[in-house]
């Protein structure tokens, strides 16, 4: 039985390759579901699978084409991968995400780059999972403008997709399945095996010595680390930093789902790995680069009446600013980037 599964899951990484699935990734795609923690790139830890939305092959596949498919907003011109780009580190390289028609929104366009480590997705943690994320975007006016009564009938009237559906979830194309093949694909979005993973792992040639330097700030009196925490650099939690506070209508952020005051003016922090790929920076991509992020940092973000006690002003010199922007970098990017394909289509 044990060498049947096994036979299972390499048909399964096999079939997952040849739709345009980097190998690497879908390699810790296993039976039932689970991410298995030997196959899953050095310094990461087994991705949450939602009991109700396991893992397989076809689904990520399926979900794959969904992302990637313009067909799915309005004027047929705008995808998830229009604002989150695997070319622009799952972002899209301007201050804001931009929707159908040219419409912007008040908000950077979040990496979707292990994504399937937070409890909660968007800047303010408004949804409580991938999957009720995925819907969102699609519907939201200023994005793809497409009501999802609407995307449904879209998918199935397209052949290769009603099929898909069909034998993924057992029905045509609805909201529920939508919002889980596109959650599947999104849990394979992973990046780890970087130069800090291998120095963690014992390899002290890893690093650079600039990049070495930068590691003992991050982790020492910088104080990165108190946010940016644990295998995937974030704390999961939300900060005031000041971004935006001294502005005269300032997004209040956090605060208007969790309703606690102290949430005013906070916003999730994003991980860290593979940052440099996803410029511009902070949740009103007001920042342009992470030079600019520390500056930020070291004067101790921007004083306002809810401003993050973890903030405050950091006796940093020039050679250390440029040290640890070094270490982000080199150290938390990863040879093995997701740099994933648009796949072909169904019609």
């Amino acid at each position: 039985m044990k060498n049947f599964s096994n036979s299972l899951v390499t048909v399964i990484r096999e079939l997952l390759c040849h739709v345009s699935l980097p190998c690497a990734i879908l390699a810790s795609v296993g039976l039932a579901g689970q991410v298995m923690a030997d196959d899953l790139p050095l310094g990461l830890k087994p991705v949450p699978i939602p009991k109700d939305n396991p893992q397989t092959a076809e689904k990520i596949a399926l979900g794959k084409q969904l992302y990637f498919d313009k067909r799915l907003s309005k004027d047929n011109t705008v995808s998830c991968a229009s604002c989150h780009a695997p070319e622009k580190g799952f972002s899209n390289g301007e201050r804001f995400a931009t929707g159908v028609g040219g419409a912007k929104g008040g908000r950077s366009a979040p990496s979707v780059i292990n994504s399937a480590y937070y409890r909660q997705q968007f800047w303010d943690g408004r949804a409580a999972s991938l999957e009720e994320q995925a819907l969102g975007p699609i519907a939201n006016p200023i994005e793809m403008a497409l009501s999802i009564e609407d995307a449904v009938g879209r998918l199935n009237r397209i052949a290769g997709y009603k099929s898909q559906f069909q034998k993924v979830f057992g029905t045509d194309a609805n909201p529920d399945g939508i919002a889980k093949a596109i959650a599947a694909y999104e849990r394979t979005v992973l990046s780890g095996n970087a130069p800090y993973d291998k120095y963690k792992a014992g390899d002290k040639s890893a690093l650079s010595e600039a990049a070495e330097r930068g590691r003992k700030l991050f982790f020492g009196k910088a104080n990165c680390a108190a946010c940016h925490a644990g295998a995937n650099f974030s704390d999961n939690s939300y900060h005031n930093i000041g971004i935006g506070m001294d502005a005269k209508d300032p997004d209040k952020g956090r605060v208007v789902v969790s309703k606690l005051g102290g949430d005013t003016g906070a916003f999730k922090t994003p991980t860290l790995r593979e940052i440099a790929r996803s410029a511009p920076y902070m949740h009103d991509g007001s920042l342009k680069t992470l030079e600019e992020v520390v500056e930020h940092y070291a004067k101790g973000g921007i004083a306002n009446e809810w401003l993050d006690e973890e903030l405050f002003k950091l006796r940093l010199n020039d050679q250390d600013k440029t040290d640890l922007v070094t270490f982000i970098k080199e150290g938390l990017a990863s040879p093995d980037y997701p740099d994933h394909k648009a796949p072909k289509l169904p019609e």
